[in-house]
């Protein structure tokens, strides 16, 4: 895919789930593995409704396709080193659903993030771990 067409791509999966359509992305999701590679660029959108809906998506993919979420790993992770906060926090969050000891490993090397809600959000999670 060429960086125009991911581009769009992303603008129309953000623009979709900013209208709350989520079971659409899901069935491209559903149709096309290689899109959870764009989950880090989703989620630095700065629109709240499309990291919620984001968040959303994964909780529902996870139910039904537990072996394909883990493909959304490697998108994820410069997510964690991001300078904004919230941006690291939404990352933290899909890892969490995501779930798998990789996952978790992840985000427990967020346990000193210089952010307290980070920080908070890690501990909260590897409690539950």
């Amino acid at each position: 895919m060429h960086e125009n067409e991911q581009a769009e791509l992303i603008t129309v999966i953000g623009d979709f789930l900013e209208m709350g359509h989520v079971e659409n992305i899901m069935a491209m999701f559903k149709q096309d593995a290689s899109l959870y590679a764009l989950s880090g660029e989703l989620l630095r959108d700065e629109r709240f409704r499309v990291r919620m809906g984001m968040a959303v998506l994964f909780e529902e993919l996870k139910g039904i396709r537990p072996q394909e979420v883990i493909l959304a790993i490697p998108a994820l992770l410069p997510v964690l080193v991001e300078t904004t906060p919230w941006m690291r926090g939404e990352a933290v969050n899909l890892l969490a659903i995501i779930g798998t000891p990789e996952a978790v490993g992840h985000i427990r090397l967020l346990a000193d993030d210089p952010d307290p809600q980070i920080r908070e959000m890690v501990q909260d999670i590897l409690a539950l771990s």
